[in-house]
């Protein structure tokens, strides 16, 4: 692969800002640990948005594990170049995706990458497609403190914010501390900590157990001095949203899930007011 001249190098840069500044919000959504259900929160985020008539955009960074196209319905969608760019996949008037999944043809692919060709490929998602203006930009990152959420905090320029993913495990608790550092350690805003699978719904006598646990992620994010956005509980049909493509925020309104979620973008919102 022939390296960029510095030439080429500045013009990327600039793009990049370009491209940046015609979205109001970047949010980048973290979790230390993975199997906590960040992208699923990611995916609700972005589609509740939209569903509230904001202009959004999703971005999957979680290169190895891109699993935001199928969530979203569009797995078999393809991304296309046009003379202003990488074009987005439309999932909604006001709602696109960009995922290196809907660049592969073979779905069971592993992607075997080093970090350099990682960054590079982040930042050509954030310079060359073309989002247009957009009131958000959510930023699904793969678990941990490496290079993916490393590139997206230093990449891209006044970035809103970070909402860290977890579940009431200490295991995952503990992860979820060293996230909460991490982003201060870049100087990124942390909007505040999402405590999922926090207790399960019966789906007979609709009473919550708990099954990992709840109030661990609360706990962690009031010892740090972080925000604590809200509990999510396990319902077994988020799965069977999740697998068919449809979030949960638009297939089931009136879960508890949806409920809490609606209720933790309001606060988002909010944030991104002041």
């Amino acid at each position: 692969m022939q390296k960029a001249t510095e030439q080429e190098r500045a013009e990327q840069d600039q793009r990049l800002k370009d491209r940046m500044a015609q979205i109001k919000h970047k949010i980048v959504i973290i979790s230390g640990k993975g199997g906590v259900g960040k992208t699923t929160i990611a995916v609700n985020l972005a589609y509740g948005l939209a569903m509230m008539n904001f202009r959004v955009g999703i971005l999957d960074v979680d290169l190895h594990g891109p699993n935001i196209a199928k969530m979203l319905g569009i797995e078999d969608d393809r991304l296309v170049m046009s003379d202003v760019g990488i074009e987005p996949a439309q999932v909604l008037p006001n709602l696109k995706a960009i995922s290196l999944a809907l660049m592969i043809d073979n779905k069971d692919q592993p992607i075997i990458w080093r970090g350099p060709l990682k960054m590079m490929t982040i930042k050509q998602f954030l310079s060359d497609v073309h989002w247009g203006e957009l009131d958000y930009l959510i930023i699904d990152s793969p678990p941990g403190t490496g290079d993916e959420p490393l590139s997206v905090c230093q990449l891209i320029p006044d970035i809103s914010g970070a909402v860290i993913v977890t579940t009431p495990q200490d295991v995952a608790i503990l992860d979820s501390r060293k996230s909460i550092l991490f982003t201060r350690a870049l100087n990124v805003p942390i909007l505040g900590v999402v405590e999922n699978m926090s207790g399960f719904v019966c789906p007979h006598c609709k009473k919550e157990i708990d099954l990992f646990g709840i109030g661990g992620g609360e706990k962690s994010a009031n010892e740090l001095g972080a925000p604590f956005l809200g509990r999510i509980p396990i319902e077994p049909e988020l799965v069977k949203f999740g697998d068919s493509g449809k979030p949960f925020v638009s297939a089931n309104q009136q879960s508890q899930s949806a409920q809490i979620m609606g209720q933790i973008i309001k606060k988002i919102i909010g944030m991104m007011k002041n």
